[in-house]
């Protein structure tokens, strides 16, 4: 099964990309920004603020496919200044204050946003 995914809660895709796609018991979210879904626009601000905006936006998608963050396995996390990560990290623990899902944290060269976050998660009915 290979099922995409469109919400109007989280931001269009700029690109040739689906904003996340189920296959079999799992849902693929792609990389998502500080990106206002009702305007497209980025919102431009701190590493708090973006991570914020980034979550709302990956939590709307994940609600859209059956999903939530209680069933994320894996985060993807792109910084474009690793000197964020304990600011980034603050805002993580807010969402994941038990037993956070695994996670990957890489500096990357980003356009003008500050972050950019991927996961992967199992469906809530394939618990």
């Amino acid at each position: 099964m290979r099922k995409v995914i469109k919400t109007t809660n989280a931001p269009r895709p700029l690109g040739v990309y689906s904003q996340a796609v189920v296959s079999g018991d799992f849902v693929f979210v792609a990389g998502q920004a500080a990106v206002n879904p009702e305007t497209n626009q980025m919102e431009l601000g701190d590493i708090r603020s973006e991570t914020e905006r980034t979550l709302k936006n990956i939590q709307a998608i994940l609600t859209a496919a059956g999903s939530s963050f209680d069933d994320v396995v894996r985060f993807g996390v792109f910084l474009a200044d690793l000197n964020d990560f304990a600011a980034m990290n603050e805002v993580f623990q807010k969402y994941f204050p038990g037993e956070p899902p695994a996670r990957t944290t890489v500096g990357v060269q980003l356009p003008k946003i500050k972050i950019e976050i991927d996961c992967v998660a199992r469906l809530s009915s394939a618990k």
